[in-house]
């Protein structure tokens, strides 16, 4: 079982940046794949973006590709989600998950398809 702690949430005006953190602990995350969700009040969980075992293959929802960029480090056991020219839309709760699969197997956008869940950090964008 791997344990996921997010980090880097905060307030911050529109056109902004922040970077997200998440660290695991208990099993090496090098084993699964990560993915970023986020949730708004009132709204559905949504897929953000993901990242293959290796880091090599990434997908990312339609809202956020080119402003947001997920990467990890398998060797300190982090991953992480840069966030560049924030909207105030993207203000949610951010959640780190962790999906245990084969190095060959094919990203997934769909929350129920991850094992484990880290416990969210605010991102609050004014206008």
């Amino acid at each position: 079982q791997v344990r996921l702690v997010e980090s880097g949430g905060g307030l911050v005006q529109a056109g902004a940046s922040l970077r997200l953190s998440c660290a695991a602990s208990g099993r090496t995350i090098g084993q699964y794949s990560v993915g970023w969700f986020r949730q708004a009040p009132g709204q559905e969980r949504e897929f953000v973006a993901a990242i293959s075992r290796g880091g090599g293959d990434t997908d990312y929802a339609d809202s956020v590709q080119g402003r947001f960029t997920i990467s990890r480090d398998n060797a300190r056991n982090t991953a992480s989600l840069q966030m560049n020219s924030l909207k105030p839309e993207d203000t949610a709760v951010y959640y780190c998950a962790a999906r245990r699969i084969i190095m060959t197997a094919p990203l997934s956008p769909q929350a129920e398809s991850y094992n484990y869940w880290g416990q969210g950090t605010q991102v609050t964008v004014s206008s």
